[in-house]
């Protein structure tokens, strides 16, 4: 299997949001968070645990948005 672009998710205080997400993103959240603790030894983690890391590797990979942040706060 290819190494995963994500790590060991930290502990983080988490702040609730509530999101509709179609049931194959679902189903792919679920069999990510399985591969996830197959590479790194651990434990499985929820979906709903996957979305924040997973949105923050995005928008730091995103050189537009980082960009425009940059830009943004001068």
């Amino acid at each position: 299997m290819t190494k995963l672009k994500l790590g060991p998710l930290a502990d983080d205080r988490p702040v609730k949001l509530t999101v509709e997400l179609p049931a194959a993103v679902h189903r792919d959240l679920a069999a990510y968070a399985a591969a996830l603790a197959a590479e790194t030894g651990g434990d499985a983690v929820t979906p709903e645990k996957l979305v924040a890391p997973m949105l923050a590797r995005f928008m730091a990979s995103d050189r537009g948005f980082a960009r425009g942040r940059r830009s943004a706060n001068g």
